[in-house]
């Protein structure tokens, strides 16, 4: 098995790739919950509907993120309404969430709900939120604090950033299975998500990072910025307002800990020195995912990775 960890589309494209290259039925992912929040009474797990989307096939490909081909009439009827309309809720994606609330009410946790919504559409491959506990990553911004989807998506990430925490992570766990699928792998990825509140909030959740560190498999990072950039998203905002250089090495720093192996980006082979100063192994290759064909070459590139990792 191959556990995963990330949120957000770099993650989701990767995973995409991944399922191409081994069954998937030997994928477990492990997704950030940070960004969960609740609007119009129902409660929305974005990057657990990404990942799910695009595994099963119905992710918007223009946009990352939704559900391909969907509509927006409910949303335009709450507007008219005066409702809250600046987080573009589809009426297919709708459905989600009015399911995963109506369940969440009915005393599932969010673990039992995310595998029954995942299984309903045809994914393969076994989907865990980090923690079914309530953990909100809060952006500390110029303008005050703001949850990560305001500050996204309401704000467009305008907002100088000053700080992130995470509400709640100290009162988490892992949810059933994540321990044991980090235990009992025979590797581990870190895909190429935003390494402040994407992979973040999972590693802070207690008992995660503990356990990627005493794991007997190998774990490969894989870089979200090329040539000092995020691709997509506020990688670059982030990083930069927290004090990092917007760098492959910085993200390589936030994971030293934890890497056997780190893949980046060709354009940032000068990097590679001090990477392996680290002390952390590096693998250069094409990282951009703009196509199907360019994600399945990624997830060769870092399954090769991990079995050059267990062959020595």
């Amino acid at each position: 098995m191959i556990v995963a960890l990330g949120g957000g589309t770099g993650a989701a494209k990767l995973l995409l790739g991944l399922c191409h290259v081994i069954d998937p039925a030997d994928l477990t992912v492990i997704v950030n919950t940070g960004d969960d929040f609740s609007l119009h009474g129902l409660t929305i797990c974005p990057d657990l509907d990404t990942t799910a989307y695009t595994l099963a096939g119905f992710a918007d490909p223009e946009r990352g993120w939704g559900i391909d081909g969907d509509t927006f009439s409910a949303l335009s009827w709450l507007h008219r309404y005066g409702r809250e309309a600046w987080f573009h809720l589809g009426d297919r994606d709708l459905a989600t969430h009015l399911h995963r609330t109506a369940l969440l009410r009915e005393g599932q946790t969010l673990a039992e709900v995310t595998d029954r919504i995942a299984r309903s559409l045809g994914v393969r491959a076994r989907i865990l939120p980090m923690t079914n506990e309530p953990v909100s990553t809060i952006v500390l911004t110029d303008r005050g604090p703001s949850a990560l989807q305001e500050y996204l998506v309401r704000d467009g990430a305008q907002p100088a950033v000053r700080g992130v925490s995470f509400d709640g992570v100290d009162r988490s766990r892992p949810a059933p299975g994540v321990l044991e699928a980090i235990e009992s792998c025979r590797g581990v990825i870190l895909c190429p998500s935003n390494p402040i509140i994407s992979i973040g909030p999972i590693l802070s959740v207690p008992g995660i990072r503990d356990a990627l560190r005493a794991t007997e498999a190998p774990v490969v990072g894989v870089s979200p910025v090329v040539g000092g950039r995020a691709l997509k998203g506020p990688t670059d905002k982030l990083l930069a307002g927290l004090g990092y250089d917007v760098s492959a090495l910085s993200v390589a720093r936030l994971y030293q800990d934890l890497l056997d192996l780190f893949i980046i980006d060709r354009h940032d082979a000068e990097l590679v020195p001090a990477i392996e100063a680290l002390p952390v192994r590096v693998r250069t290759t094409a990282t951009v995912m703009g196509n199907l064909e360019a994600k399945i070459s990624l997830a060769k590139e870092t399954i090769a990775g991990l079995d050059s990792l267990r062959a020595s």
